[in-house]
């Protein structure tokens, strides 16, 4: 158990240790972190497709994004009027989101740590978008996320599919080539399969799943029924 704990401590640290060294970077929308902003056409309008066909106005929508980085989906949802709440173990990340949103005027609640250190629960709808590749214990992550959501409230997650596409297109095409990504931002063998998120899952019901193909090109996203790369799930809580 002493050595899970320290080989679990220290894949959090690097992780953590990789993003500040991105941190500066976040909102330079033709840096690094541009694929990120580029998904964001995408993953707000399906989060936001899926809590409004459930009834959830967004002035009443207590949201969490977990693993937030410095703010790009977190505030894209704040402009829409959700409350939203945003959660990352990275410092540097959490100090320039909030300088972010203070400078811009929106109000998100930001919080410095991970999602099992926050007091809040409760919440309409979590948010767990390009993280669980970063994690050691995927299904403790979901199940943590699980904890704090409301009965019938919504569990969205967002990763890269282990598949042989996923690494020529996400490492080899994605780093290397078309240099998207910073080299070693992403390890294939630690890439998830949308079985594995449903199976770590109890009492959820997965409600919509969709593939997203990336053009290098600008680059541009747009959904697709093919799901061996990019994908986004929907998932909803039992009552």
């Amino acid at each position: 158990m002493m050595r899970y704990m320290e080989k679990t401590s220290g894949t959090i640290k690097a992780e953590v240790t990789k993003f500040n060294k991105l941190s500066e970077m976040w909102w330079d929308k033709s840096g690094p972190m541009a694929p990120l902003h580029g998904l964001n056409s995408i993953r707000l309008p399906f989060i936001h497709s899926a809590l409004s066909q459930a009834g959830l106005e967004p002035c009443c929508t207590r949201v969490l994004d977990v693993g937030c980085g410095a703010g790009i989906l977190s505030e894209s949802l704040a402009r829409r009027g959700y409350l939203v709440d945003g959660a990352d173990p990275a410092h540097k990340n959490i100090a320039i989101a909030r300088e972010h949103a203070r400078g811009n005027g929106i109000e998100v609640s930001y919080h410095e740590g991970l999602v099992e250190e926050l007091l809040e629960t409760n919440f309409d709808a979590i948010l767990v978008m390009e993280v669980v590749e970063h994690v050691p214990d995927i299904t403790q992550l979901l199940n943590q996320c699980a904890e704090k959501l409301k009965p019938g409230g919504w569990l969205f997650v967002a990763t890269i599919n282990r598949t042989l596409a996923s690494f020529i297109t996400a490492i080899i095409g994605a780093e290397y080539i078309f240099r998207m990504l910073p080299i070693g931002t992403h390890d294939w063998r630690k890439f998830v399969k949308p079985s594995e998120i449903v199976q770590g899952l109890h009492n959820f019901q997965l409600v919509e799943q969709t593939g997203i193909r990336v053009n290098p090109i600008g680059p541009r996203f747009n959904l697709t029924r093919y799901m061996g790369v990019n994908y986004m799930l929907s998932l909803r809580k039992e009552s």
